[in-house]
């Protein structure tokens, strides 16, 4: 009976499966919309240079179109971290990403749940960084203080991103 339970559960892992399949889809689509963001802005620009005629806010527009585009492809790169680390934990490691050598890669080498843990939060860091930047290019500014304030924030962002790089070095 014991025998019966243990390996029903262990092969109960592989529900994991359904994780990764959805996460490599949801990828996917985030790949493809933020392709299509991209080709979007660079339609507008085009059509912008070839009718002569440049709305008011022409350059936050399309850096902004850009930047969301971006912060798109990093989530996708959140979803692929994601699933292939959840394959290797629970189902197999992926041999494809080994080289003829046998060395794998280190950018998808995802030994325990920590390491997960850490690859996907520094791609979500990154993703919130984008973020802030997309919404600092759409910011109007009245005053010294606003400009003191922006300042402040620039400052912890790149205090931030400085003890982030720091992580997991000895």
């Amino acid at each position: 009976m014991e025998k019966i339970f243990e390996s029903s559960l262990w092969a109960s892992r592989f529900m994991v499966i359904l994780a990764v399949i959805f996460g490599l889809l949801g990828a996917v689509i985030l790949f493809i919309v933020a392709s299509i963001d991209i080709f979007d802005s660079a339609k507008f620009v085009f059509n912008t240079y070839v009718s002569g005629v440049h709305p008011h806010n022409f350059h936050e527009d399309v850096v902004g179109g850009i930047i969301g585009a971006v912060d798109l492809y990093l989530i996708g790169v959140v979803m692929l971290l994601f699933s292939f680390g959840l394959y290797e934990l629970f189902i197999s490691e992926i041999e494809a990403a080994k080289d003829e050598s046998g060395k794998e890669n280190k950018v998808l080498a995802i030994h325990s749940l920590d390491q997960l843990k850490d690859k996907i939060s520094k791609v979500i860091v990154m993703v919130l960084v984008v973020g802030f930047f997309q919404k600092v290019g759409h910011t109007q500014y009245d005053g010294a203080l606003d400009m003191l304030y922006f300042a402040l924030s620039i400052t912890a962002v790149a205090v931030g991103l400085y003890f982030l790089g720091k992580v997991g070095k000895h």
